[in-house]
């Protein structure tokens, strides 16, 4: 895509350059929010201003604040009547959502400004009760606002601020005509900015269709590859696959570990509960409440794994991060990116690990030149000083968990639920088929062996 390129308000180097309302000013301090990144410095005087604003950055950023602080501050004062809010941020998935929610909360508080989020899961009742209420600035998923909005219980022609966040994203999920409808809708002379990744395809349509002569700022390559993030493509024998996730999954620090599928996502979660691993799963089959507890509960450390399939790339930010694994390889370098943009957030450091098996070696090349990557290529096996050094790797404890898989009379995850179909499988693809029961039972025994010797204190 070909980027406007219309001269706007320059960067600033500090917040205090910006006028923001006092009020604001107070919370940042008392949030030590100190300095602006580079997409606050560079969008804040612009969208402060008024000024339709396109934004490159990708996840973690520091972009809710670039577009959040503006939106309050130029909504600030205002009083909005019952179902008709005055400002909007559009954003693919719950989690994002309650996310954005959270972060600006303390600011929209500050200036006496009501918030609703309004996403699928979540009772309806509630989101309706509180637009009758009046709120001045709604988070919003496509789908619910829509549902809504075809229900007449929220109302969008008065909204003068309207923020696409993650954009390409509800793109790639099929929400655009969803989010065309919804900007349809809003106050035709309001403000819009829009923020992606890319700028790609129905991104540059949106762009051309509701931006007005947009100043357009791009804080990172193109790719979204980032310069802080290290990244390992580990090649691994099939049957040792499980293994050598496992010993990764009971590493001392926190892993999010990502899977092709539900019901790959749900056994191994069962598995590493058996092997005494603190895991759980995050996917679209799982409630919202569901979803809202795991995150809470892998953020604070009460959760050590989270195993999850491409709902939790979509936006989430989880501080401190320092390893991703991909166990199934992502469908493309897009799905890599975002998975990998869980870690290395807001200028920290991260390592993002993909386990690769002899027959996905040449579409992982491809993928990776797509994305703009040269990884560092390792043969590790389980059990190897390797696959320590660079996942921090050990024997799980072997102890199962309350609510794990079933175990044997030796303590053992039972047989049927280590068939993992749906691990390293993706149906209809070749070369991609479950493993035999020969191989699983041998590599139940040898997982066996190994959490025997960790009882012992071998």
């Amino acid at each position: 895509m070909h980027e406007p390129k219309v001269p706007g308000l320059a960067p600033v180097e500090s917040f205090s350059e910006l006028d923001l309302p006092l009020e604001l000013v107070t919370t940042m301090a008392s949030l030590e929010v100190k300095e602006p990144f580079p997409i606050q410095a560079a969008t804040l005087p612009n969208a402060l201003a008024g000024r339709d604003v396109l934004g490159r950055a990708r996840t973690g950023s520091g972009k809710t604040l670039a577009f959040g602080l503006a939106l309050l501050a130029r909504t600030a004062g205002q009083q909005a009547d019952p179902k008709r809010p005055l400002a909007l941020v559009l954003v693919p998935t719950r989690e994002l959502a309650q996310q954005v929610t959270e972060a600006l909360e303390p600011y929209a508080a500050a200036l006496k400004l009501r918030m609703a989020t309004v996403v699928g899961g979540l009772s309806i009742g509630r989101q309706v009760s509180a637009l009758r209420t009046g709120v001045e600035v709604v988070v919003a998923t496509p789908g619910r606002l829509s549902d809504l909005v075809g229900r007449r219980d929220v109302h969008l022609e008065r909204v003068k601020i309207a923020v696409l966040d993650e954009a390409d994203q509800m793109c790639d999920m099929g929400f655009m005509p969803q989010v065309t409808e919804i900007l349809d809708q809003v106050h035709h002379a309001g403000q819009r900015m829009l923020f992606s990744a890319t700028l790609d395809r129905n991104v540059d349509q949106l762009v051309r269709q509701y931006l007005k002569d947009p100043v357009s700022h791009s804080v990172d390559p193109q790719a979204g590859a980032v310069t802080t993030m290290d990244h390992h493509v580990l090649h691994i024998h099939a049957a040792d696959k499980i293994s050598a996730a496992t010993e990764i999954a009971a590493r001392d620090n926190r892993v999010l570990m990502f899977l092709d599928t539900k019901h790959g996502v749900d056994q191994f979660v069962k598995h590493l509960r058996a092997m005494g691993v603190r895991a759980e799963g995050l996917h679209s089959g799982k409630s919202q409440p569901q979803r809202t507890r795991t995150l809470a509960q892998f953020k604070t450390g009460e959760l050590t794994v989270l195993v999850a399939t491409n709902v939790a790339a979509r936006g989430i930010h989880i501080d401190d991060l320092d390893l991703v694994v991909n166990v199934d390889p992502p469908a493309d370098h897009k799905d890599y990116l975002h998975r990998g943009g869980r870690t290395a957030r807001a200028g920290e450091t991260g390592r993002v690990v993909t386990l690769v098996t002899p027959n996905q070696r040449r579409d992982i090349v491809r993928l990776m030149a797509d994305a703009r990557i040269r990884p560092t290529i390792t043969q590790v096996r389980s059990g190897e000083a390797a696959l320590s050094r660079i996942t921090g790797a050990k024997a799980a404890p072997g102890v199962p968990l309350a609510g794990s898989a079933p175990t044997d009379a030796k303590g053992r995850p039972s047989g049927s639920d280590l068939g993992f179909r749906g691990i390293g499988t993706r149906p209809g693809r070749p070369g991609k088929g479950k493993e035999s029961r020969k191989t699983v039972e041998a590599r139940q025994q040898a997982e066996a062996r190994r959490a025997a010797r960790v009882r012992r204190g071998i």
